[in-house]
């Protein structure tokens, strides 16, 4: 577990909960996005999972079936991928994010289904179902940076120019990628 993952304030089950996770009473609602908080992250730099600064240079961010299949396709085919369609999944640090695919139930596994639908469905969230699988390969993708927009109900993130990418079946295929990144970082 990243170090600044594990100073986070926990649930009644000691997990850590993400920046951007709203939280109702005491309980965190990990399954949904909280706007102030994403916003607040989108300004100033920080991790969506840590709530750190992220430093000028890549960003990282989870990728399901969809988009993890046109990155790698594109990038086989060696043209760039362009990610016109805007998200609401705002970036982090690599260390929170290959961690982030490993202990998000929904992130690591295939077969893995969305416990909570979306509480307001719109055209960005529609696919946000209860039930919903994540499908085949997920991925963690580094960008060379993002930019984003705040509306009046949503935060919302382009990412420009994939600059790694690492996809996985399972996400414990990152395990030993992500003790190196926390190694490189405790030097």
């Amino acid at each position: 577990m990243p170090p600044t993952v594990e100073a986070r304030p926990r649930d009644t089950r000691g997990y850590p909960v993400p920046a951007i996770t709203p939280w109702e009473g005491e309980q965190p609602q990990f399954a949904l996005t909280d706007y102030e908080r994403s916003a607040n992250c989108a300004r100033k730099r920080l991790c969506s999972v840590c709530n750190e600064v992220m430093p000028r240079g890549p960003v990282w961010r989870v990728v399901g079936a969809a988009e993890s299949a046109a990155i790698g396709e594109a990038l086989a085919a060696g043209r760039p991928y362009r990610n016109l369609a805007p998200t609401l999944e705002g970036p982090g640090h690599r260390a929170c994010m290959l961690y982030a695919s490993m202990v998000c139930p929904y992130l690591a596994r295939p077969n893995a289904r969305r416990g909570l639908s979306a509480a307001e469905p719109d055209e960005m969230t529609e696919h946000v179902v209860r039930g919903a699988v994540r499908g085949a390969m997920g991925a963690v993708v580094a960008f060379k940076d993002y930019e984003y927009a705040i509306t009046s109900s949503q935060v919302l993130f382009r990412f420009l120019e994939v600059v790694e990418f690492l996809p996985h079946d399972t996400a414990d295929a990152h395990l030993e990628e992500l003790r190196a990144e926390l190694a490189r970082a405790a030097e």
